[in-house]
This record gives structure tokens, C-alpha cells and sequence, in this order.
């Protein structure tokens, strides 16, 4: 006999856990880190809309737009605010400046409304206050105070 041989009745040797597992784990790891990262910034993302949506100057704009006749009659009720917020807020104490495009969308269509505000001794004056229709690009302009007579 050949001391040298394999014995005919050995078991086959035991791979350990990662040969045994490599081909299940390094897909469902990646998808793992993929999903993570994905969430984290998903929750960044919702902490900076959110912080824009809360802002005083935001709820004060969507709140004269919500009431004034002639975007209700344009998009129909109830007005809701869209989540895709984008611009600048700037607030210190009783003063600050807000500069934000907000989408927003009733029953009758979609529209945007650009507006720029300043805090001055805790209120909100804004220069700018302008809803743009979707489909027809008609501008209305919440900062004029209403149809104009001549002279």
C-alpha cells in the first residue's frame, strides 16, 4: 500500500465559512450599502425641505396664495404645495431674507411660486410674490395690491 495515497473512504475537506458563502454575501453586501446610502441621503433631504417648508416666510406665501380668488380661479381648490422646495432662507432673530421657488398644484393644473421676502422687526414684507401657471406660463402677481385705474 502507498502511504503516499488518499484513503478511498476520506470526506471531502471542509471549506470554511467564506468559501462556503462569498457568492451571497458580496451582492447582498453591496445591495446593503447601496439601500444605506440611499436612505441617508434621502433623510438629509427630507431634514432640508423640511426646514425650508417650516420657515415663516414659506407658510406666509403659500398661505396669500392659497387665499387670493385669482390663483384659486386659475388652479382650482384646495392649493397644495409641492416637496421639491429650492432657493435660500436666512433668518437671525427678527430679521432675515427668504428667496424660494415652491411648486404647487390644485385640481385645475400646476403652477410655481417665486417669491422674495425680507424680515424686518419680526414680519415679513415680500417684493416679490408671483405665481406662474404650468400649462399657459401666465404670471399673476400676489404683490400688487389690485387691478389699477388710470389717472
Amino acid at each position: 500500500m502507498n502511504p503516499y495515497a488518499a484513503p478511498v473512504n476520506a470526506l471531502p475537506e471542509r471549506t470554511h465559512w467564506w468559501g462556503r458563502n462569498w457568492k451571497w454575501f458580496v451582492p447582498t453586501g453591496c445591495l446593503g450599502m447601496l439601500l444605506l446610502a440611499a436612505g441617508f441621503v434621502f433623510v438629509i433631504v427630507s431634514i432640508v425641505f423640511g426646514a425650508m417648508k417650516s420657515s415663516d416666510a414659506y407658510k406666509t406665501a403659500l398661505a396669500k396664495v392659497q387665499a387670493d380668488p385669482r390663483v384659486v380661479n386659475t388652479l382650482g381648490s384646495p392649493i397644495r404645495d409641492g416637496f421639491f422646495v429650492s432657493g435660500t432662507t436666512n433668518v437671525s432673530g427678527s430679521s432675515g431674507h427668504a428667496d424660494l421657488t415652491v411648486p404647487i398644484s390644485g385640481p385645475k393644473g400646476k403652477g410655481t411660486i417665486y417669491f422674495v421676502a425680507t424680515k424686518f422687526a419680526g414680519e415679513w414684507s415680500f417684493s416679490k410674490l408671483i405665481v406662474e401657471v404650468g400649462k399657459t406660463g401666465e404670471r399673476i402677481d400676489l404683490t400688487e395690491e389690485g387691478p389699477r385705474t388710470a389717472p
